[in-house]
């Protein structure tokens, strides 16, 4: 499917529009990604940052990730539901966590990072690369 995408929290407080192309699309099983979904793993969509425009209000809070990366976590103060994770490594580029997208029929992962701390009954489909850590 081809941007623009929209999406928003579940209680509609925030909203978005991603104007580009995702770069990436991610399943990460990292422990940290196992507790903020309360799943199996996280998804992430890898964008340009110039290319989210955000309406509402937002909190965020800081945390080490496992692979030493400091990441801001930004979410609904409403309703708690994550909208996207900015890197400090990597200044121009957001994760958007697609599962807030209005539409994600079209959503399939290109690669499953941090496998190390995968629950074990989880596949990896045909074609998907998967990581140990992450790339």
């Amino acid at each position: 499917m081809p941007a623009p995408y929209t999406g928003g929290c579940q209680c509609d407080s925030v909203s978005y529009v991603v104007t580009a192309e995702p770069i990436r699309v991610s399943a990460c099983h990292c422990k940290e990604c196992q507790r903020q979904s309360g799943s199996a793993f996280a998804m992430s969509m890898l964008v340009k940052k110039d290319s989210l425009t955000v309406t509402g209000l937002t909190k965020q809070f800081t945390r080490i990730a496992d692979s030493g990366n400091e990441v801001t976590c930004v979410f609904c103060p409403e309703c708690g539901v994550r909208i996207y994770h900015a890197l400090r490594s990597a200044p121009d580029i957001l994760a958007l966590k697609p599962g807030t997208l209005a539409d994600t029929n079209w959503l399939r992962p290109d690669s499953f990072i941090w496998m190390k701390s995968a629950q074990g009954w989880v596949p990896v489909p045909n074609g998907v690369k998967a990581l140990e850590g992450q790339t």
